[in-house]
């Protein structure tokens, strides 16, 4: 098949667009680089079914002639990071409300498939833990930036299962809990690239909060498996599916862990949220997907746990430092 992925140069994108290369697909990756990266899919480049255009979701022209294009749609593209929904909350709402409904709109014409990506964040400040699909969504109030990112998502998500009601356009919701592995930037907030770099260059580990809020970490090729499980099952269109894993960590342990693993002597310091992100910043306490549902339609289940995760992480990030600079 011929699959378009927008925001295909970013992390989770790039190692998207790997799994379905090894399968056979085509795969044509639209970026515009602005949190994605030419180094995360530079090891693709000149192979005749790898495509990478340089451009923006909004670019009406561009769209409908890649979709035109396309057999399947995974739509990535967003604003990233909850550091940059504090600093740039026009740009978080604007790209992801209206990307998402541009991609929608040319989808319809063909009725091919796509894929909208969500994020555990919809769930917002529920305390119904582990999150379950169906369940209500508790969202902060307006004046707090943070939920910007939420709202825009969750209205993704009703715009796509409109389209699918109204206009019969097979679509599938994903939502991802935090995914880490190699090629994750701590650009805009990520904690555990954050952690590991910190850590190796014998930095303080910066905890914001208290450090006892608590996470739950998949590995990227996890999420990758999830996702090409759904795409070929058709009872999944018209859904929503949490795609994460159920194995919880204080981000306090977290930073503990990775000074463990890295063997560093860094200080773990804590930085209250007003002066990490903004003040008044409000955070979830927890963050916990039920795999129920997509475990029980397509046999999902995450298969690399924390500690290897890290391990992971770390050898990347030490690969990528020069002999000649490490501490």
């Amino acid at each position: 098949m011929n699959v378009l992925l927008t925001g295909g140069a970013g992390f989770v994108g790039s190692h998207l667009a790997e799994a379905l290369l090894a399968r056979g697909h085509r795969v044509t990756a639209l970026d515009d680089l602005s949190t994605g990266s030419m180094t995360n899919v530079a090891h693709l480049a000149g192979r005749p079914d790898f495509t990478l255009v340089v451009d923006t979701v909004t670019n009406e022209t561009v769209m409908a002639d890649l979709i035109d294009r396309a057999d399947v749609v995974f739509h990535l593209a967003a604003a990233v990071g909850v550091k940059l929904i504090v600093e740039a909350p026009v740009r978080t709402i604007e790209t992801n409300v209206h990307g998402t409904e541009t991609v929608l709109r040319h989808a319809s014409r063909k009725g091919i498939l796509t894929v909208i990506f969500s994020t555990s964040e919809v769930y917002g400040k529920s305390t119904a833990v582990p999150f379950v699909e169906g369940a209500d969504l508790v969202m902060g109030p307006t004046v707090k930036h943070r939920w910007a990112y939420a709202c825009s998502k969750a209205i993704d998500e009703f715009l796509a299962l409109a389209y699918h009601r109204e206009r019969k356009l097979p679509v599938i919701v994903v939502r991802l809990f935090n995914t880490v592995g190699p090629r994750q930037t701590g650009r805009y907030g990520m904690v555990i690239p954050t952690f590991v770099r910190q850590a190796l260059a014998g930095d303080p580990i910066t905890v914001f909060g208290d450090g006892r809020q608590q996470r739950s970490f998949t590995y990227v090729g996890d999420v990758v498996d999830g996702l090409l499980r759904l795409m070929a099952e058709p009872r999944a269109v018209g859904e929503v599916f949490n795609i994460g894993n159920p194995e919880e960590i204080s981000i306090g342990d977290l930073a503990q862990r990775v000074r463990t693993l890295t063997g560093s002597a860094s200080e773990i310091v804590l930085i209250p949220y007003d002066q990490a992100y903004e003040a008044g910043f409000e955070d979830m306490p927890r963050r916990v997907p039920s795999l129920e549902k997509i475990h029980g339609l397509v046999g999902y289940r995450p298969t690399v746990r924390l500690d290897e995760i890290l391990e992971r992480v770390i050898a990347h990030e030490r690969a990528a430092v020069p002999v000649a600079h490490r501490p």
